[in-house]
Order: structure tokens, then C-alpha cells, then sequence
């Protein structure tokens, strides 16, 4: 199925940039709770790890649901601003709301903070798919040609690594800024400053970016059966398993780092190092990944970079003597990795591609929802397990034992190592590239 005028679509450079820092406007605060709600849960507000733990996953299991519902949604929405830019509207404010109110559990007893936790971080994730799903199902309404979904992919992944960098990097020494030695303070008010930014580049993605394409399909479908098909779309299937054992890996590594800097490395200045390259590292890969790709296709570029991410996380315990050395290697090993980001984002867009190739509909909402779900489930798994580990550990903040502090050291490579390893398995099995095909053809094979 061809679209010949995917050759003639050029986008703006406003709708570039807006497209891709929207991304900031759901993961800022998501990048914030994912490097920092754990530590803050439990040495802020002193919760139990294991009960922490469990309100993490929970929570997230729960997007089964709530994601599916969500992407159905999308695809049966029809607004006079079109099928995802109006949740754009309707959720800004509230997730805003919800993201200072998720790093200010009231000082009551422990059960009921518990309980204050889960509601709110369960508010918060029910708004980031009602943000999240309608933007990922956006670009490959905004175009059909793989050059310009490349460049939107390669921009969003500078907006990721910008919110990744001010989620990180920025957050505790502005926790230490606006609350000085009170740190549940400090949380509030870094929560409120990245709020505002969220929701000035969410009104900015509604503002300027444009659907141009749609499938006129039916809004009133069977959902039960439009699941079997997604289930069916062998590009979908490889994308989930992609990105679910990404963010399981990328959920552990952004949980873990401040403890293992601390306890580990016994340097604390290295959290405000390590977390920021998982994003200046982003950065830099946005650039240099769409002419990889272009070149390499999404099954062997990303095959090659993952292979020797693996290889590099294997390396880096032999340099945890020199903090230099293990400096330079975590950069690029760092690097490797966040080329498939760019990848990711465009394998979620050519999703809809095959499934129109092989059903005749597009389901962007539907497709979108899976990969969502994906996502959040990765990282909870990750942020539960390290959680977990933690408390069978027996770990208590200012007394470390050597154990506890050997099951962080593993957890920190092995997970690496055995993710990366794994999601070379599963971009193995992605459906013949058709990169560089500036004519944006839908692939004919069977998804």
C-alpha cells in the first residue's frame, strides 16, 4: 500500500520543536518520580522499601487496563481538534496539580501515607497515559514519510534528554537550593518549577502540531477483536518487547544510581554525573542516530549499539577504581543504548504502517496504548525490583551492611547486562527495514 504523498510532506521547523519537547510535558515529572520518588519515599518520608515497592508495581500493573481503555479512546475520538490534540488540552492543568501533589505526602501516620502514595502516583500515571498515548499516536498522523518521522523521533529525543537532565542533574541540587535543610520543602517546590515547564510545552505540542492523516476508519469497532490483531502485528509484538525491556532496565538504573553512587562508588557528587548521561548521552544520539539508521536500518543498527552497550556494562566494574575511567566508559556506554530511543520512536509510528498493511486500519491509539503499557510496566518492574531487593537486603539509610551493599553493586551491572543482551534477541526478529524509502511505502510483507 503506497502513499505517494509522504514524498511531498515537509514539516516545519515549529512543529518539529513543538512535537518534541511535548514529549517534556508528560516525562519531566515522570523522569523526576522515576530518579527520585524511591529515595524520597524512603529517606524523606521514611517508608519501608518493600511497601514502596509494592505501591510501585501496583500501580502500574493497573495501566493494563487503563492504557487499553485509553487507546481505544483515541481511536474512537472525533473533536474539532481531531483525534489525541484535545486530551492535550483537557489534561495540562490536572497532571501539573497531580505532580506537586505526588511529592507532598502530608505528615500523617505510616498506613495512611502509604495510602496517599498509591493515589496519588496512581493519579499521576492514569494522567500520563491520557498525555502519553495521544502523543505517541500523533506522529504517525503528522506524517507517512520515514525521513520526516526520523527527524520527528530525532527531536523528541532531545526533548526527552532535556526533561531527563532537569529530572536528574537539576533536581537535587534545586532541592537543596529551594529547601535547604528541609528537604520535603525542597521536593515541593522543584515538583512546582518543572510542573510549570510541563504544562507551557504541553499547550505548545496543542498550539502547533497538525493530524494530516487518518484512516476515516469506523470509531465504533469491536475492541476484543482490534486486541487480537494487535496481538497479530508482528512489528507491534517485537516493539513491545523492545521498549518493555528497555524501561525495565532504564526503571532499575534510574532507582539505583543515587544509592549505588553513595554506597558503592562511596561518591555521592556521582549521582549528579551519572544520572544526566543516561540523558547528555540521549542528546548527543538524537543527532547522530537518524543518519545511523538511515543507513544501518532499526533491526541491525540497533543489533550493533546494543551488543556493545552489553559488552561495556560488563567492563565497568573493573574501573570503579578510577572514577575517571569510570567516567569515560559509563559515558559510552551510555551512548550506545540511547541510539535506539530515536529507534524505538520510530518503530511505534511504522506500527501503524503494518497493521494498515495487514488489516486495512490503523489503530494509532490502540498501538499506541500497547507500547505505553510497555513502558510503564518496564520501569515499574525495574524501580519494584530494585525496591524489593533493597528491602530483602535489610538496607537502612546510614547503616549500609557490606551485603546490602554488594546486592546494589550486582543489581547495577547484571541488570544491565542481561537487558541489553535480551533486547537484541527481540529487534532481531523486526520486521525488513524500509528506512530510506523516501517514498514512505507501507510494507506489503505480513506483520
Amino acid at each position: 500500500m503506497a502513499h505517494p504523498q509522504a514524498s511531498a510532506e515537509r514539516l516545519t521547523l515549529t512543529e518539529r520543536l513543538s512535537y518534541g519537547f511535548g514529549d517534556m510535558g508528560t516525562s519531566l515529572a515522570y523522569n523526576m518520580a522515576s530518579g527520585f520518588l524511591l529515595y524520597y519515599y524512603t529517606d524523606v518520608v521514611r517508608l519501608p522499601a518493600a511497601a514502596v515497592g509494592t505501591v510501585f508495581l501496583v500501580a502500574r500493573l493497573l495501566d493494563a487496563i487503563i492504557d487499553m481503555i485509553v487507546g481505544v479512546s483515541v481511536d474512537r475520538t472525533r473533536s474539532r481538534w481531531g483525534r489525541t490534540r484535545v486530551y492535550f488540552l483537557i489534561t495540562a492543568l490536572p497532571y501539573a496539580l497531580v505532580t506537586v501533589l505526588v511529592f507532598k505526602v502530608p505528615a500523617w501516620g505510616q498506613t495512611a501515607q502509604l495510602v496517599y502514595a498509591f493515589a496519588t502516583f496512581k493519579a499521576l500515571g492514569i494522567l500520563m497515559s491520557l498525555q502519553a498515548i495521544p502523543y505517541t499516536a500523533l506522529m504517525p498522523m503528522m506524517t507517512l514519510d520515514t525521513t520526516e518521522r526520523l527527524k520527528l523521533s530525532g527531536m523528541r529525543s532531545v526533548g526527552t534528554s532535556v526533561s531527563v537532565v532537569l529530572g536528574t542533574a537539576a533536581t537535587m541540587p534545586l532541592v537543596g537550593l529551594f529547601g535547604g535543610s528541609d528537604p520535603q520543602r525542597g521536593f515541593v517546590a522543584v515538583a512546582v518549577v518543572f510542573a510549570g515547564i510541563g504544562l507551557i510545552t504541553t499547550f505548545a505540542l496543542f498550539r502547533n502540531c497538525r493530524e494530516r492523516h487518518d484512516d476515516q476508519s469506523n470509531p465504533r469497532f469491536a475492541i476484543l477483536p482490534a486486541i487480537g490483531e494487535m496481538l497479530q502485528n508482528r512489528a507491534w509484538l517485537v516493539c513491545f518487547g523492545f521498549c518493555l525491556t528497555y524501561f525495565v532496565r532504564f526503571g532499575v538504573m534510574m532507582s539505583a544510581t543515587a544509592y549505588f553512587a553513595i554506597e558503592v562508588l562511596r561518591s555521592p557528587a556521582m549521582i549528579s554525573v551519572m544520572l544526566p548521561a543516561v540523558a547528555g548521552m540521549l542528546l548527543l544520539s538524537s543527532f547522530v542516530a537518524p543518519p545511523i539508521l538511515a543507513r544501518t536500518g532499526i533491526r541491525k543498527g540497533s543489533t550493533i549499539v546494543l551488543a556493545v552497550a552489553a559488552v561495556l556494562f560488563a567492563l565497568l566494574p573493573l574501573t570503579e577504581g578510577n572514577l575517571a575511567a569510570f567516567t569515560a566508559l559509563y559515558l559510552a556506554a551510555c551512548l550506545a543504548p540511547s541510539i535506539t530511543i530515536t529507534a524505538a520512536f520510530t518503530m511505534i509510528a511504522e506500527c501503524a504502517d503494518h497493521h494498515e498493511a495487514r488489516f486495512g486500519v490503523r489503530r494509532e491509539g490502540l498501538l499506541s496504548s500497547g507500547i505505553s503499557l510497555s513502558t510503564k510496566v518496564g520501569m515499574a518492574l525495574g524501580t519494584a525490583g530494585f525496591a524489593y531487593l533493597l528491602g530483602e537486603v535489610g538496607y537502612t539509610p546510614g547503616h549500609v551492611t557490606a551485603s546490602a551493599r554488594e546486592a546494589i553493586r550486582l543489581a547495577y551491572y547484571g541488570s544491565a547486562v542481561l537487558l541489553l543482551t535480551l533486547q537484541v534477541g527481540i529487534v532481531l526478529f523486526w520486521p525488513a527495514d524500509r528506512l530510506g524509502d523516501s517514498r514512505g511505502r507501507t510494507p506489503l510483507a505480513a506483520a
